[in-house]
């Protein structure tokens, strides 16, 4: 445990920052699976719809650090590129 204050204010800093970075976590792969779900489904529209909110929150964990900026556009392109191909 922290002894001194200075380790004491990390450790809330460090609380608050994985709370934060979880939930962006969460949001990024919950925008992931809700367009792997509409392209399952078949639904090119809602597909497309899923890719158009889901980019943003993916772009935007990159920018914080949450998933590596290659990683993050690797994603987004593979979710187009499956998107494009429906029928």
């Amino acid at each position: 445990m922290a002894s001194h204050k200075s380790a004491e204010k990390r450790a809330r800093q460090t609380e608050r920052r994985t709370a934060a970075n979880t939930a962006r976590r969460s949001r990024v792969r919950g925008s992931i699976k809700k367009v792997e779900a509409a392209i399952k489904g078949g639904d090119k529209k809602a597909a497309q719809a899923a890719l158009r909110d889901a980019q943003p929150e993916i772009q935007r964990g990159a920018a914080k650090h949450i998933v590596t900026k290659n990683a993050a556009a690797r994603r987004v392109s593979r979710l187009a590129a499956r998107i494009k191909a429906m029928a």
